[in-house]
């Protein structure tokens, strides 16, 4: 079996090595916190899929187990312990956890956040019931129970009962919206959980011993209701009928019932046939509620379980052992055997007797032995009544323990064997002494962690084992925070000491014990705190007088006490006096009966040894005797104690004044201040008082010890600073002696450098005189060979020169050639271009011409038609005054023919205006073009100069370049000062439409190129003449002037060309410009006479 120590892990492996299959536990879970504690876990729930499940510790952690994958991980720290836990079904990443401060919280697995915190209990929340959909849960406690909807996490209703009855639990059936609510009096009621309208009460059994129902299960189709309690007998209930079909006696091994749990099978349709019964003694059985058949059980009384969770598919159990641990089960594993196939059977005959008899063959079915289980037949239900014992109606109910127990058998079984099994002895003590079992209780006091009064507890009590001081430091803290009075009572060790060593494991059991033994067996033992408890010892000693009177007399003669014989015993329990079997012995009897027994024990221990006793007289004899063992028959003792128990009037028996047994309370501890509190207080207040003076005295010393030490540190420094001066001293006179040695030393040797200096002199001015000569040599012998390699430089450099010359004039000639050739191109190109020029200049001017003819004719024809009108009007007229028109329409009509005559001399004098506007357009039209024609002709010219510069480079001065440059620039503000004369001379001219219009002729005198306009008064012929002289002599060849550069000069014209070309674009533009305008003026014009005629 595979153990995992999941320690301060968050997240890890569940096991290590994959387990093998027929294992039966899987893995067992434990934590284990700092210095070997060991965490116990309280509860645990599977999901809806049954791989994962959920487990809360004592510390409020709560881990996620994931089965399929492995893995598990801390999902939420509550920082308080749970009493209950249950997943959400509709969100399967939220869980429910009730805590000990009676809220429920809802987490998210995933995220870890809190959804909600859900409070309104009273007490601690027992269980959790999840409806099938998911969207209710109800909360049960001892006194109430709640409806809460979980999707607003809000109340809806609350079941209030009374005081005398409690609530043992209440869920939701399974696939139904029925709540089914069992009360402590063994009533079982059914509610509809929309109206919660009651549907059904189940009858209680009249006959037949009351089991008082602890336990519940119910299967998984919701038919069928099992139901335990303190008795070995189960209820099965048929939930459709509400009757019961069936008890099952369970074998004499269990007691009561902690827990029931159906296994599902695939193939049962809900109907669940295998029914787990936990018992007291931490086995769980498994029963076919069918046969009445055991199949199986888990776990055993070494290895006992808590409590369980099954999966929903009943792959896996969740077991919470004894210890505190998880153990997983695999079910496969475990009904490995019951699967089986059964054995053959093999029947043998044999001769013999007809007549023999088979009277004398039994068969036996042992309950131990595993059967497989019985299919249903499903034709009906079979109702199988097993009667109890019949001896077991006749047991008083006052001998009934909580776990099952009989308190008569004990006592019988304790008087045969003189102690109970030792197997069995702490599930024995646990329910004599009915212990509650109070988790929430205790957390809340471990919680307030070490009281003040122990810290210093092993400085007094030395022990050896870690484990044990601190398993006693934290009972008696909790003892401490319970009552006041414990931190006060120096002897509280010696009396918890044993039960600390005895439930180590378990330190809220041995609380329990502890104050269970404090409360019923140390009874009015704190009325006389802080001394002993006199009237105690004073019952003790009236017995003793009673049953040896002489023995007393010898003690009293010695001037022994009961606070000297009896005291030791009582407040050590006997653990000084008696071994470890002894003790348990011992305490086996007195916890089977009444708390005056202790009294009886001490007494018979002292009349057991009687004989020693008077043997003794000094006090420090009795002192030893009653501090250490002694060879003593623990069974004579008892028997002793029985026999004065029995004996002893009625008058001086402690049972008069000692209360009868009384367990502790469950939910909360009873209330202990059976003690002087004054005393207490002043005793508390005290011991502050000294604990305050102990610490200013133990800060006053750590102070006086730095003092101390700092003092001596001083000194130390002191007497390590004047040795150190000392040495000082010391060194510096040792250092001043050999100062005053190097110095004679040094004036020795600065005479010896003086003398060596001279003669270095010496020597160093010869060899600068050697070396100047040397140096003059060299000087020389370096400024030949320099002439001598220069002479070489300037011939080879002349012959190079030579060289390059060479090659220079064989460029220049062949350059020469291809810059004739591209001349004879370039002037092809040239005479091209202007007679294509030419040509597209006449024909815009013929055209031009020819638009203002038409213009003309049309103004004739308008002014033609206009003279018919007036003719036709002078017709009308005469006819008009033929007619014998009157004399004021004479007059009229002559005035209107005034006003036409004014009116066609206005459209006249209009048509000679626009006339003389359209002669200037043409005047300006003819400018342009002659003004085109000039700048072609000083384009043509300066090529021409670029050729010849380039042909005649030797010839060519720049002298000449600049006075050409000049009479450019001439002639360029020429054309620009022509413009603006033409502009005023054509809004000047006032000639008439007949005669000639002045034409300006510019002449431009440039070398070889001359231009000629003349006309006026008839169609404009332009003439220009233009005589190109084309230099292509050669340069003479005298000229071999290099100091012309070629290519800077070339530069020069390639600007001034594209000057050129770009006043030609500009000038072009214009004169498009000019040619729409006079065409928009002329359609003006021509629109305007058609509007007067």
């Amino acid at each position: 079996m595979e153990v995992t120590d999941i320690g301060n892990k968050e997240e890890g492996k569940i096991w290590l090595q994959k387990p093998t299959p027929g294992r039966r536990v899987l893995v067992t879970v434990v934590r284990t916190a700092q210095q070997t504690k060991t965490v116990r876990f309280l509860h645990v729930a599977f999901d809806t899929t049954g791989d994962c499940f959920l487990a809360g510790d004592h510390h409020g952690n709560i881990y996620l187990f994931d089965i399929s994958r492995n893995r598990f991980r801390l999902v939420q720290k509550t920082g308080q312990a749970c009493t209950a836990i249950a997943f959400s079904l509709r969100r399967t990443t939220e869980f429910l956890v009730a805590l000990a401060d009676y809220s429920i919280k809802c987490f998210d697995k995933d995220t870890k956040q809190l959804v909600s915190w859900m409070r309104g209990h009273e007490g601690a929340v027992s269980s959790i019931s999840v409806h099938s959909s998911g969207r209710y849960a109800i909360t049960t406690s001892s006194d109430t129970a709640q409806l809460w909807d979980l999707d607003t996490f809000q109340r809806k209703r609350k079941l209030n009962i009374r005081q005398s009855v409690g609530i043992q639990k209440v869920f939701f059936l399974p696939l139904s919206n029925t709540i089914l609510s069992c009360f402590s009096d063994d009533s079982i009621f059914a509610w509809e959980s929309d109206t919660l309208f009651c549907k059904y009460q189940l009858p209680v059994p009249d006959s037949g011993p009351r089991i008082s129902y602890k336990a519940f299960a119910v299967t998984r189709n919701g038919k069928s209701l099992a139901a335990g309690g303190r008795s070995n007998l189960l209820h099965l209930w048929c939930l459709e009928s509400q009757q019961l079909v069936r008890v099952i006696q369970m074998p004499t091994q269990v007691r009561s019932v902690r827990q029931l749990e159906f296994l599902s099978d695939s193939f049962d349709g809900g109907a669940s046939q295998t029914l787990g019964v936990l018992s007291q003694d931490g086995v769980m059985r498994f029963v076919n509620i069918h046969t009445c058949k055991l199949l199986f059980h888990m776990g055993s009384v070494d290895e006992a379980i808590a409590a369980v969770a099954v999966g929903p598919n009943s792959r896996h159990i969740a077991a919470i052992m004894d210890n505190g641990s998880i153990n997983i089960y695999s079910m496969q594993s475990v009904t490995q055997e019951l699967n089986k196939p059964p054995p053959f059977k093999v029947a043998v005959v044999s001769g013999g007797e007809a007549d023999q008899d088979f009277s004398n063959i039994k068969i036996k079915v042992k309950s131990e032995k595993i059967q497989r289980p019985a299919k249903s037949s499903g034709r009906g239900t079979k109702v199988k009544t097993l009667r109890p014992p019949a001896g077991s109606a006749a047991d008083d109910k006052e001998n009934e323990l909580p776990s099952g127990l009989n308190k008569k058998r004990l006592l019988a079984l304790l008087k045969a064997f003189g102690e109970f099994p030792a197997k069995y002895r702490m599930f024995v003590w646990k329910s004599l002494l009915c212990l509650p079992e109070n988790y929430a209780a205790y957390s809340s006091l471990t919680d307030k962690g070490l009281h003040s009064a122990f810290l210093t507890l092993h400085d007094k009590y030395p022990i050896k084992s870690l484990k044990l001081q601190r398993g006693l430091q934290r009972v008696l803290s909790a003892l401490a925070h319970w009552a006041a009075i414990f931190a006060e009572v120096e002897y509280l060790p010696l009396v918890a000491f044993p039960f600390v060593k005895l439930f180590q494991n378990n330190p809220m059991l041995c609380f329990e014990v502890v104050a269970t033994v404090i409360v019923n067996w140390c009874q009015h033992w704190f009325e006389y705190f802080p001394n002993p408890p006199l009237n105690i010892l004073s019952m003790a000693e009236n017995v003793l007088a009673h049953h040896d009177k002489e023995l007393l007399q010898h003690l009293v003669d010695c001037g022994i006490t009961s606070q000297l014989y009896l005291w030791p015993l009582l407040e050590t329990l006997f653990s000084e006096v008696l071994t470890r079997d002894e003790w348990l012995r011992l305490f086996d009897n007195i916890f089977s009966n009444h708390p005056s027994f202790l009294l009886m024990a001490c007494v018979a221990y002292v009349i057991s040894c009687r004989e020693p006793l008077l043997l003794c007289s000094q006090k420090k004899d009795f002192e030893y005797f009653f501090h250490h063992r002694n060879n003593l028959d623990v069974g004579a003792m008892i028997k002793e104690a029985y026999r004065i128990m029995c004996s002893t009037p009625a008058d001086i028996h402690p049972r008069t004044m000692l209360s009868d047994f009384t367990p502790l309370t469950s939910g909360q501890y009873p209330v202990f201040n059976q003690y002087p509190e004054f005393i207490v207080e002043y005793q508390s207040r005290e011991r502050e008082r000294i604990r305050l003076q102990e610490m200013e005295y133990i800060k006053e010393r750590q102070e006086l010890s730095a003092l101390r030490a700092d003092f001596v540190r001083r000194q130390a420094e002191e007497k390590a600073y004047f040795a150190q001066q000392e040495l000082l001293q010391k060194a510096e006179e040792q250092r001043r002696n050999i100062l005053a040695q190097e110095e004679e030393n040094l004036a020795q040797q600065r005479t010896k450098l003086a003398a060596m200096k001279r003669e270095l002199k010496v020597k160093e001015l010869h060899l600068l005189d050697a070396t100047r000569r040397r140096f003059l040599k060299q000087q020389q012998e370096l400024q030949a060979s320099q002439i001598q390699r220069l002479d070489q430089e300037i011939s080879w450099k002349m012959d190079l020169r030579e060289q390059e010359t060479a090659a220079a004039v064989q460029d220049l000639e062949v350059r020469q050639m291809e810059l004739e050739a591209q001349r004879k191109q370039l002037e092809q190109d040239l005479l091209k271009e202007q007679k294509r020029f030419g040509l597209e200049v006449e024909e815009e001017v013929q055209l031009k011409m020819r638009e203002a003819e038409r213009a003309e004719e049309s103004y004739s024809e308008m002014l033609h038609n206009t003279e018919k009108n007036l003719q036709a009007l002078e017709e009308s007229l005469a006819e008009a005054h033929q007619l014998g028109m009157e004399s004021d329409w004479q007059r009229e009509v002559l005035d209107r023919l005034q006003q036409v005559d004014a009116e066609q001399e206005r459209k006249r004098e209009r048509l000679a205006q626009l006339q003389r506007q359209t002669l200037a357009e043409e005047e300006r039209l003819a400018y342009t073009m002659r003004e085109v024609a000039a700048r072609k002709a000083v384009y043509r010219y300066f090529l021409w100069l670029l050729l010849f510069m380039e042909n005649h480079v030797g010839d060519f001065q720049w002298d000449e370049v600049a006075s050409i440059r000049s009479q450019l620039q001439e002639q360029r503000a020429a054309w620009s000062t022509a413009e603006p004369g033409v502009r005023q001379r054509k809004t000047q001219s006032q000639c008439p439409s007949q005669g000639p219009l002045p034409r300006p002729a510019a002449s431009v005198a440039t070398k070889g190129v001359n231009t000629a306009v003349g006309g006026c008064g008839a169609p404009t012929q332009r003439q220009a003449g233009a005589t190109m002289v084309c230099l292509n002599s050669s340069s003479p060849s005298g000229s071999t002037s290099t100091n012309f550069s070629l290519d800077r000069g070339r530069a020069h014209l390639d600007s001034s060309e594209r000057e050129l070309l770009k006043e030609i674009r500009e000038l072009r533009q214009k004169l498009a410009a000019r040619a729409r305008e006079t065409c928009s003026a002329s359609s003006q014009s021509v629109h305007t006479l058609s509007s007067v005629s």
